[in-house]
């Protein structure tokens, strides 16, 4: 889902301050919306959602704020830091506000729910605040700030998917895109704001998530990737309690579309991912060989304070499991070093764990205490900043070198490749994934476009890229 190998951020924040634009031209007498998504591709495929809303009012999307009437940041809250870019953010469009008075700027997404009015209270240039679930109400909220009033709908709902909204695809390459099949969060880890910033889990009807798969496959688009929290805990039961669908089963019916229609997915929880998941995978040539599937820690001890209901033991079963059933699966993870009381036995028991499992990449970050989460309520941030910073080090510095040898396990063998576009530094050559994720490189050919298959030779590699030849 994300071309960096390996980074000092959680895979949730490593893509910022995307502009998100429908790529035709604007109607001369639309209203323009601007809308810049930060944190976790789930706030990417909501802003999709938010313009899709709008669209239906009269609102086109424009890549420049200066032309808009209407500019949104859909937020997120999972680290201090992206809460800090946003409120930079939102002095820069302080300035467009004093210079067009009637614009009108908006707070979405997971870090509007948490604060709430303080938006409306502490920085006047918001207009209007809006949460996760409440994005129907915009064009009301729109109307309200238009006769004079300040808006605010953070109301989080138990019911709410959104399935009945076809999501206009900003952004897009016409290749790839997302489709949401879960909204919130039962896992209640000590550290996380997610289950207070989008609400409690819900799982969207399973025909909505597989039309909207075959739409996508009829438009072109040659790769899904199916969307929530935690996808493993994906369960759909119909009005009339007739037919149930867990995760396992999508999977396969969204495969089913078309043997054309390449499938990923993210994120997976440990304690939920089964062997069924794992057998449908395995079964499926469409379905991508490629789970992330966060760790967090490698120690007993500081997993149960992260209130992630596994052991050091049952993680590794997990992974035992999809080495012996999906051999050769690109496998990537999450890790939080420093966190609360964690001591430098508990560390290495991290670093031994990426020895272990010797991840293709992983998405690693020093602690950073969320206000409202448990561990901020029940635990000590006790471990100095300097070893947080020493201890991440020691995590990036193990894995750069376990990416760099599974990139090299490549080398010599040939990757069947969904074309996504050119290269960023030649239009000469083409860029595009295989199976395991990896961002490979090789030279365009008369008769191969984007959004083919081709199988590319991986002749050689760098830390972070596959390079070779279509042959």
């Amino acid at each position: 889902m994300i071309d960096l190998q390996v980074q000092d951020k959680t895979h949730d924040e490593a893509r910022q301050g995307e502009a998100l634009i429908l790529d035709k031209p604007i109607q001369a007498d639309a209203r323009k919306l601007y809308i810049e998504s930060y944190g976790c591709a789930m706030n990417f495929a909501d802003s999709e959602i938010v313009a899709s809303i709008l669209s239906e009012t009269g609102f086109e999307t424009t890549g420049d704020y200066h032309q808009a009437d209407v500019i949104f940041i859909n937020t997120c809250s999972i680290r201090e830091n992206a809460e800090t870019r946003v409120r930079n953010r939102l002095s820069q469009f302080g300035v467009e506000k004093r210079r067009n008075p009637k614009l009108i700027v908006g707070v979405l997404g997971c870090m509007a729910e948490r604060l709430k009015s303080k938006f409306l209270e502490e920085e006047r240039l918001v207009d209007v605040v809006v949460g996760p679930d409440a994005y129907r109400d915009l064009p009301n909220l729109i109307e309200q700030v238009e006769s004079g009033h300040k808006a605010v709908n953070v109301l989080l709902s138990r019911e709410e998917t959104y399935a009945d909204i076809s999501p206009v695809r900003l952004n897009s390459n016409g290749i790839t895109a997302f489709i949401s099949i879960t909204r919130g969060c039962n896992n209640m880890c000590s550290f996380c704001v997610v289950p207070f910033t989008r609400g409690r889990e819900r799982s969207r009807d399973a025909h909505s998530i597989v039309a909207e798969a075959k739409s996508l496959f009829e438009a072109g688009y040659r790769e899904v990737t199916l969307l929530g929290q935690n996808v493993d805990s994906y369960t759909w039961t119909s009005e009339d309690g007739l037919e149930t669908v867990n995760f396992a089963q999508l999977l396969e019916q969204t495969a089913l579309v078309s043997p054309d229609l390449r499938v990923r997915f993210s994120t997976s929880h440990p304690k939920d991912i089964t062997d069924e998941v794992l057998y449908t995978i395995a079964k499926y040539d469409n379905i991508c060989n490629y789970i992330h599937l966060p760790v967090q820690s490698g120690n007993t001890r500081v997993l149960d304070l992260m209130n992630r209901t596994y052991t050091r033991e049952w993680y590794i079963n997990r992974i035992d499991a999809i080495r012996r059933i999906i051999p050769g699966c690109a496998i990537s993870t999450d890790i939080i070093a420093g966190f609360c009381t964690e001591t430098e036995e508990e560390h290495q028991d991290t670093l031994s764990m990426l020895d272990y499992v010797k991840y293709d990449f992983a998405y690693n970050f020093t602690y950073s205490e969320r206000p409202g989460t448990l561990a901020a309520r029940k635990l000590a941030d006790d471990i100095p900043e300097e070893v947080k910073k020493r201890r991440l080090a020691e995590i990036l510095a193990k894995q750069q070198a376990h990416s760099l040898m599974r990139l090299q396990e490549w080398v010599g063998k040939t990757v069947r490749v969904l074309i996504e576009g050119t290269s960023k530094k030649s239009d000469l050559d083409y860029c595009g994934r295989g199976d395991s994720g990896a961002m490979a490189i090789f030279p365009a050919i008369e008769g191969v476009k984007p959004g083919q298959y081709a199988n590319v030779l991986i002749e050689k590699c760098t830390s972070a890229t596959l390079i070779g030849k279509i042959v």
